[in-house]
């Protein structure tokens, strides 16, 4: 039961981490235990009013679960709490929408939040992104607007961006087979999102990369040339972070980015291992691999802060499990 409850809390501190790095500030975090799911409400009604009176009491803009729910429950609670409410998943795609800088990641994560919205076209407020964040952090609307998307408009846009998605695609195979023919090894640097990926790329190749104590700082592959020891150069490749749930809308508009992984000839697997739910990140990225049918290809672990972990016998657990 307490591990269980520890377990709870530290994936409620992730979903802060995630909002904080949306810009909003929290308020307050509440772990809920649930016997079974209510496919109304998602808890039972003594829960949700519960929920909604300390929703009104904190003077909450928004209500965040880290679980995903269903459009009927989304709407039904909106109802209830008098304000907004969205999952994990939605909290993720607006993250990614608000940090996107290539065409190509602009590209994915518009077909990522089309799909995604496209059951939920009758929901009654405005998504994150329409809304406009005050200095403080908090949501506050330009007045909120309805948005009344209508679902053909919608699917002839996910047709257009699956095509200019491809053809992006296409681009990235015709470098990937110019990077074969140079004969140069590819490395490429996966792990959870925020173990340190930039870090160890800009470490080993001073490269211009954005370096964040922020979950996704980093959305779009960056790749530098790296000498080893004997001189044969390298090719290293950082690659966008995983997450635990990471939302399957966006493993499938990510593929191509996602792919970079696969199509390298060894894996760099990082993981923060002072990180209390190390284990758990590691097995995402595995995860995350197996989904992309490359966890058969060479990993090399990389066990990263190492210096600030007290108990040293957790790292020969680590060595023992990911050799």
């Amino acid at each position: 039961r307490t591990a269980e409850l520890n377990l709870c809390k530290e994936h409620l501190d992730e979903l802060e981490a995630l909002s904080q790095t949306y810009g909003l500030e929290v308020v307050g975090k509440e772990a809920c235990s649930i016997r079974k799911i209510d496919p109304a409400t998602f808890f039972g009604s003594g829960k949700v009013e519960e929920l909604s009176q300390k929703a009104e009491d904190l003077g909450a803009d928004i209500v965040i679960f880290d679980d995903e729910m269903s459009p009927n429950q989304q709407r039904n609670l909106e109802k209830i709490f008098k304000r907004p409410v969205i999952d994990r998943t939605e909290l993720i795609l607006e993250i990614f929408s608000q940090r996107a800088q290539t065409k190509e990641a602009k590209l994915q994560i518009e077909l990522a939040k089309s799909q995604y919205q496209l059951p939920r076209l009758k929901r009654l407020w405005t998504h994150l992104s329409r809304q406009v964040a005050s200095g403080k952090g908090f949501l506050k609307g330009e007045g909120e607007r309805q948005i009344e998307l209508d679902r053909r408009i919608v699917r002839d846009r996910i047709s257009q961006l699956k095509k200019e998605i491809e053809e992006v695609r296409h681009q990235r195979e015709v470098q990937r087979q110019a990077r074969v023919r140079s004969g140069i090894p590819t490395f490429a640097i996966v792990g959870y999102t925020n173990v340190g990926k930039s870090t160890l790329l800009h470490a080993l190749t001073q490269a211009d990369v954005l370096v964040e104590d922020k979950l996704f700082a980093t959305l779009d592959t960056t790749t530098r040339k790296f000498s080893l020891p004997n001189h044969q150069e390298i090719l290293l490749v950082d690659t966008v972070g995983f997450i635990r749930k990471i939302p399957h809308t966006l493993v499938a508009a990510f593929k191509s980015t996602l792919e970079e992984a696969v199509f390298t000839d060894i894996l760099l697997h990082l993981i923060d291992v002072n990180h209390p739910l190390a284990e758990e990140h590691a097995e995402s990225t595995y995860e995350v691999l197996r989904e992309l049918s490359a966890k058969d290809k060479p990993i090399i672990t990389v066990l990263n802060k190492i210096d600030l972990v007290e108990k040293r016998g957790i790292l020969g657990r680590y060595k023992l499990k990911y050799p």
